[in-house]
C-alpha cells in the first residue's frame, strides 16, 4: 500500500489517497481518508455536566433549531464534495472533531446529501468541560470495524484538567489492518508557551498509543489525524510525537507528516492576527509513506 495523493482542500480539511493491491485478483482500490473540524457542532438540548450554555436557544449564540439544521446541511454539503473528482463515493474514512455528542453525527449522516453513503459512526463520550468530542465516520463497504477505544489524557501536574479523549478506531480497510487515532489536543488558551506542556502530554499519549498498536501488529497501518493546536514544526509534533517531513529519509520509528512540507511553503488551515497556522494535520506510519 502506498500514498499517491495528499491535498489540502481548504481550511480544516485534508485528504489522503491510497491504493490497495489484492494478491488474489491484482485489483486496485482507490480510497479517500480525510479529516474535518466541524467547528462546534452542538445540538440545542441542555446536556447535564456540560458547559453548553452558549449553544442553547436562550444562550449568547441564540442557537436555535433552525440554525442547527442549517449547520448540519452546510456541513453535509461540504462533506459531499470532499474528493469527489477523484473518489466518486467520497471519503471511506472521515475523522471529525468539535462535536457535542453522537446525536449530532446521527443527524449529519442522515442528511440527504450524504445519506446514500450509509456512514457508520465511531464515537465515545469524553470528559471535556465544553462537551466536545472527536468522532469518526466510515463507509462499511470499505472499512470493517473491529473495535473502538477512547483513551484519556491525564496531566499529573494538573490532575483536574479535562480535555478531549483520543479516539482509536481499528479494523480492516479493504482487507488490510488499519487504526485511526482522531485527536483534538489542548488549546493555546492562556498563551502558547504556558499551554505547551499539555500538548506535549497529548503527543506523548498519541505516541504511546501508536507504539502499542505497532507492537501488537507491526504490519498495521496507523493514521493519526486531528486538530493538534500546534504546527508541524512545533516540539510536540516534531520531537515528542516524532515526525519527519516528506523530503527527509524515513528513519527509526518516526512518523511521516506531509503537513510539514505544506507549512514550510506558507500554507495554513487557520489564521490569527495575520499569521497562518497549520493545526489540522494527518500523520501516518512509515508503512504508508
Amino acid at each position: 500500500m502506498k500514498i499517491f495523493h495528499y491535498t489540502l482542500l481548504f481550511s480544516f480539511l485534508f485528504i489522503i489517497g491510497v491504493f490497495h493491491i489484492s494478491a488474489q485478483e491484482k485489483q486496485y482500490e482507490i480510497t479517500c481518508i480525510a479529516f474535518y473540524n466541524l467547528e462546534n457542532l452542538f445540538d440545542t438540548i441542555d446536556q447535564e455536566n456540560v458547559n453548553d450554555a452558549e449553544f442553547l436557544p436562550q444562550g449568547k449564540n441564540r442557537w436555535t433549531g433552525d440554525r442547527y439544521w442549517e449547520k448540519i446541511h452546510n456541513m453535509a454539503r461540504a462533506i459531499s464534495r470532499i474528493g469527489i473528482k477523484t473518489f466518486a463515493s467520497g471519503p471511506a474514512i472521515l475523522g471529525v472533531s468539535e462535536i457535542e455528542n453522537r446525536t449530532v453525527l446521527e443527524d449529519l449522516v442522515k442528511d440527504p446529501q450524504i445519506k446514500d453513503r450509509n456512514y457508520q459512526i465511531a464515537h465515545v463520550d469524553g470528559p471535556d468541560r465544553r462537551g466536545v468530542d472527536c468522532g469518526l465516520l466510515y463507509n462499511p463497504k470499505c472499512f470493517k470495524l473491529d473495535n473502538i477505544k477512547s483513551v484519556r489524557l491525564f496531566v499529573p501536574e494538573d490532575p483536574d484538567f479535562k480535555t478531549r479523549d483520543q479516539l482509536v478506531v481499528s479494523g480492516k480497510l479493504w482487507g488490510e489492518d488499519f487504526s485511526f487515532i482522531v485527536m483534538h489536543w489542548p488549546s493555546r488558551s492562556g498563551g502558547e508557551a504556558r499551554s505547551r506542556p499539555k500538548r506535549i502530554a497529548a503527543a506523548e499519549l498519541a505516541r504511546q498509543i501508536t507504539d502499542s498498536l505497532l507492537a501488537e501488529n507491526p504490519n498495521r497501518k496507523v493514521v493519526l489525524m486531528g486538530d493538534l493546536n500546534d504546527n508541524p514544526t512545533d516540539i510536540s509534533i516534531k520531537k515528542t510525537l516524532g515526525t519527519f517531513a516528506k523530503q527527509q529519509k524515513p528513519i527509526s520509528n518516526l512518523l511521516f507528516n506531509p503537513a510539514d512540507d505544506f507549512y514550510k511553503k506558507g500554507i495554513g488551515s487557520n489564521a490569527y492576527r495575520d499569521t497562518w497556522s497549520l493545526f489540522d494535520q494527518i500523520i501516518m506510519t512509515q508503512n504508508l509513506s
